[in-house]
């Protein structure tokens, strides 16, 4: 199997080479159409160097990097309630649905649970929506154990190697996704994972927050009430909900678990470091935090209604703006921005 995985890793290395060559010639179409410094290159080079690390960690014998999640698939699929022949045409078509339904929930995980939004959280982290952000992802997703959520898909009789090849099509499918260049497709939004679909996931707003978990169809997302679709006229703020300003690679792969050890250096209560760990993003004790379902209250509160990025101030635990913003919102302005400016 680790050769297996050998030959799927340069398979998307090399698929991963075209895709960057791709994403560059996205953003000098960007620059043309929208003017001279529209694009930030400098975030392109950032998400080359995160890859650069990627790279590294991925040198790291297999066993390592993965943990427990090889051993429990194999020990799930020598244990199998049946075995799903891949040789017919039914058995690709159960793949694919299985594999939605648990990259469904695996991505849900990555936003719910901090412990898996500490990895995740870099790919959200570029704060413009185009291809080079499908190349921002963790160094570290694979120690946290999210490979784990497919293991039960060996137990429906798939091989840990289909499963793997499987999982790898699902993500080289959401690579053309991730741009603000095509506008709502039709019939096919609420159907397959669109740009549009996606362009929500990645929004900061708090009405978008969490939803359109699928990865290339949106049937989960219908089931289980987290489909969001794009509206029209409603600018997207993307990017994290506290906006990554910084360049570093190496900062912007670790930033969640460098916040993650300090919340828990000033723990006294051990369920509060549970908290801290698997919690929501944003969780704090006593109900002090801000989760998202905090940041609609908060948002709703300020400004009649859950919708909007929030203000910087109210990230920073802050009960009111700075005087200098409510100066400066002086003038005509929409109501919403003169709640936000007056807390």
């Amino acid at each position: 199997m680790i050769e297996k995985l050998n030959v799927i890793q340069a398979m998307m290395a090399i698929l991963g080479a075209s895709a960057v060559a791709v994403t560059a010639m996205e953003g000098v179409l960007i620059g043309r159409k929208a003017g001279r410094g529209s694009y930030d290159w400098r975030a392109f080079w950032t998400t080359v160097r995160i890859n650069l690390w990627r790279t590294v960690v991925e040198a790291i014998p297999m066993g390592v990097v993965l943990g427990a999640s090889l051993p429990f698939g194999a020990w799930m699929y020598e244990h199998r309630l049946w075995t799903v022949p891949m040789d017919t045409w039914w058995g690709w078509v159960a793949m694919f649905f299985c594999t939605e339904f648990f990259y469904y929930w695996m991505h849900r995980a990555g936003h719910r649970i901090r412990w898996y939004w500490a990895s995740h959280q870099v790919h959200h982290s570029g704060n413009q929506y185009n291809l080079s952000a499908a190349f921002r992802q963790s160094i570290t997703g694979k120690v946290t154990g999210g490979f784990v959520f497919f293991a039960p898909q060996c137990l429906l009789g798939f091989s840990p190697d289909a499963v793997l090849i499987s999982y790898g099509l699902n993500l080289v499918y959401q690579f053309w996704i991730h741009t603000d260049m095509v506008s709502k497709l039709g019939w096919m939004e609420g159907v397959f994972n669109t740009p549009s679909a996606h362009r929500v996931h990645h929004a900061a707003n708090v009405e978008y927050l969490d939803c359109n978990y699928g990865g290339t169809i949106m049937l989960f997302d219908r089931l289980f009430g987290t489909y969001v679709e794009e509206k029209d006229g409603v600018p997207i703020r993307y990017g994290l909900v506290k906006s990554q300003t910084s360049y570093n690679a190496l900062w912007v792969l670790l930033a969640e678990w460098v916040a993650i050890g300090r919340d828990l250096l000033k723990v006294r209560n051990p369920l509060h470091a549970l908290g801290y760990l698997f919690g929501p993003p944003g969780w704090a004790p006593h109900g002090k935090g801000l989760t998202t379902e905090g940041l609609r209250e908060k948002m709703t509160q300020l400004t009649g209604e859950a919708a909007g990025a929030p203000p910087e101030w109210l990230l920073e635990g802050k009960d009111e703006p700075p005087a200098a913003a409510v100066g400066a919102a002086a003038g005509p302005t929409s109501p919403r921005a003169d709640a936000l400016s007056r807390a």
